[in-house]
């Protein structure tokens, strides 16, 4: 199977977010938003997460958002996952134009969830309403404990805050308690989970932690 290449069309965004959350509801299909920097780890993340779905029988589909290339969405399609990859082509963020442009790539009728791999940074992600139902940002140990307080907003917004790479902190001087106390300070409704995402089996308290939220 191809891997669908599309590229970002920035428009209004506010009014199509809208547009888009009505289209899933009424497919009832639930959206996450996966944000984080370049490097922490998010398509492991999905990988690992939509394979533990799968056995669980929920099915899934990624849209991939990078700049450029298809790296990652080749290798979310040799899992077997339908995925469909969206090039910005410098554009630090997606847009939820550009998301109600890929959704008829996927069959609606035979998902459950859409997962969303921002654009790697932790800025510009957070700025934008794409639709979803979740946002979760991930931190990987090795970015150091100094980002809550650095890029505010991308934790303010999120509903889950993922530690990753957690097998790593003994390796760096980073203060997990520091970050969960800064992150509540701003956003007392976020869940923390500390997870080594290459151990397929860490994946399981988020996992199930969003089933949760999907079956409502």
């Amino acid at each position: 199977m191809q891997i669908k290449v599309m590229r970002q069309i920035l428009e209004w965004n506010e009014d199509i977010s809208s547009k888009v959350r009505s289209i899933l509801q009424e497919k009832n299909i639930y959206m996450v938003n996966v944000m984080g920097s370049p490097g922490a780890g998010k398509t492991t993340f999905i990988v690992n997460l939509i394979k533990y779905l799968r056995d669980k029988g929920i099915s899934s589909g990624v849209i991939e958002g990078d700049i450029e290339g298809t790296i990652d969405a080749e290798r979310i399609q040799k899992e077997g996952f339908p995925v469909v990859q969206l090039n910005t082509e410098g554009a630090c963020h997606i847009e939820a134009k550009s998301i109600e442009n890929i959704l008829p790539y996927f069959d609606l009728d035979k998902i459950n969830m859409i997962f969303v791999e921002n654009i790697g940074n932790l800025v510009c992600p957070a700025e934008f309403d794409i639709g979803e139902n979740l946002r979760i940002a991930l931190l990987s140990i090795p970015e150091g404990d100094d980002k809550v307080v650095k890029y505010p907003l991308m934790f303010i917004k999120a509903n889950a805050v993922v530690l990753n790479k957690y097998d790593m902190a003994k390796y760096f001087n980073f203060n997990d308690g520091k970050v969960e106390e800064e992150l509540w300070e701003r956003n007392k409704e976020a869940e923390v989970f500390k997870i080594d995402s290459t151990d397929e089996s860490e994946i399981q308290p988020f996992a199930e932690w969003l089933i949760k939220k999907y079956k409502g």
